[in-house]
């Protein structure tokens, strides 16, 4: 059964239930009201009856007897008997005796008395008079409450049964109403898949709990697009970053096995080897920790790095092994403010990928660095000879896999400035395009106040 059946079908059997309750109350209380009524009429009987035939001594009992039928309306089934001391029944023509002396001894006893004989309800009451004392009882059928609570019987369950259908269809109407933001987020759930996991359902401004549970859902597939993205993610990253001093070390160990060399020789060999191992282990050491910081299971392991020897050191590896002109110029030389907190491996790689695909970019024209402060902040800017970065294409090149170098006739994943972008963010600082200059890219870091 659908959860919009359930709701209707629920809230039916509470809202029917309740009006049941209601119309059993009221039809009880009518019937009671009824009774109670009728045993006063009956009462009222059976005093006038007194006053008649007790009190009037001048009057005949054959008169009294026209009096009491021409101005007292006669009940359905109407009986009354008048009983002296000796619980004979007396004044009335009809002389018998109808109920027993032990009802009669009761009424004595209790002065007043009323109940119930079947469909009969009867009231007797003791009566003192100067003529002696006597018991008057009287009984009769009220077909007039029966008739009154058989119709309102028929009119309750009518009320009833129309009520009900009315309550089914406007809880149904309701029900439907309330989950249409559930039906609609489960036809935008069928729309999620491997393909688009950047897809996010709407999210409406009410605070229920559709609107948690597409706010929960979003936040799920957040988390299954950094999982999916990270594990291509790291892919790229090990085949962008690792692949340089590979195929150096293989490069330095076929030339150095080309021929018989001397001692010194192999022993620089060795160290060349040695040194390009220990710099793979600091990019894979980097890598997994952006990994890790990408699912957010530890905090990176940040350390005060000064950023004028970190640029000095990179433009010595880039001038070292590829011979390209990397310019580095500093405007706070002398300066011993100009640390910031980073992962120096992490920071390295941000930049080297942000020179790499400057010089990608400009054909391998020069490439300058500048770094400058500015309030509490540091800025590296980097700039190249390149055509520059379309401004429409400036909210994307952030983007993981997004990449123009088929176009520019080179090879790339689209991973470079997205592991920049994103190392940048986890050290709490920026990284944009120049509003004045396209082919220049910016990155600001906060600094560390000595």
């Amino acid at each position: 059964m659908k959860i919009k059946d359930r709701i209707a079908l629920y809230f039916t059997l509470i809202s029917t239930s309740m009006l049941l309750a209601v119309l059993c109350v009221v039809y009880f209380t009518f019937m009671k009201f009824l009774q109670a009524d009728f045993f006063e009429r009956l009462t009222d009987r059976t005093m006038v009856t007194a006053k008649l035939y007790l009190e009037a001594d001048e009057i005949s009992r054959d008169a009294l007897s026209d009096v009491r039928h021409k101005y007292l309306q006669k009940l359905n089934g109407e009986v009354i008997r008048i009983y002296d001391d000796k619980n004979r029944a007396t004044f009335i023509g009809d002389s018998a005796q109808y109920w027993t002396k032990a009802t009669i001894n009761t009424v004595r006893k209790k002065k007043h008395l009323q109940y119930k004989d079947g469909e009969r309800q009867v009231v007797g009451i003791y009566y003192k008079d100067n003529q002696g004392d006597f018991v008057i009882l009287a009984s009769a059928t009220d077909q007039g409450t029966h008739n009154r609570l058989e119709k309102l019987l028929k009119i309750m369950l009518f009320t009833f049964v129309f009520i009900s259908i009315i309550v089914l269809l406007l809880s149904r109407w309701v029900a439907e109403k309330m989950l249409k933001p559930l039906k609609k987020f489960m036809e935008e759930v069928k729309k999620a898949g491997s393909k688009n996991l950047e897809f996010r359902v709407e999210e409406s401004q009410t605070k229920d709990e559709i609107n948690l549970i597409a706010k929960s859902f979003n936040h799920l597939m957040e988390e299954l697009e950094q999982a999916f993205i990270l594990q291509k993610t790291f892919v790229a990253n090990a085949s962008h970053e690792l692949r340089t001093p590979l195929t150096r070390m293989m490069i330095t160990a076929e030339l150095a096995l080309s021929k018989e060399r001397d001692t010194q020789a192999y022993q620089v060999v060795i160290q060349s080897i040695v040194d390009d191992t220990e710099n793979m282990e600091h990019i894979i050491t980097g890598l997994l920790a952006l990994a890790k910081m990408d699912l957010e299971l530890i905090e990176s392991q940040l350390s005060p790095i000064r950023l004028d020897e970190l640029l000095i050191k990179i433009q010595k590896e880039w001038k070292q092994h590829k011979n390209l002109d990397l310019e580095i110029i500093n405007y706070l030389k002398g300066d011993a403010a100009a640390v910031v907190s980073a992962n120096s491996v992490l920071l390295q790689i941000a930049i080297d990928n942000i020179i790499s695909n400057a010089f990608k970019f400009s054909d391998n024209k020069k490439v300058s660095c500048f770094l400058e402060k500015e309030a509490d902040l540091l800025l590296i800017k980097i700039i190249d000879q390149g055509p520059g970065i379309p401004r429409s294409e400036q909210e994307d090149v952030f983007k993981p896999f997004y990449t123009k170098s088929a176009e520019a006739g080179q090879k790339g994943e689209g991973m470079g400035l997205y592991m920049a972008n994103k190392i940048v963010h986890l050290l709490k600082g920026t990284i944009e395009i120049s509003a004045e200059q396209q082919s220049s890219l910016i990155i600001s870091l906060p600094l560390v106040k000595q």
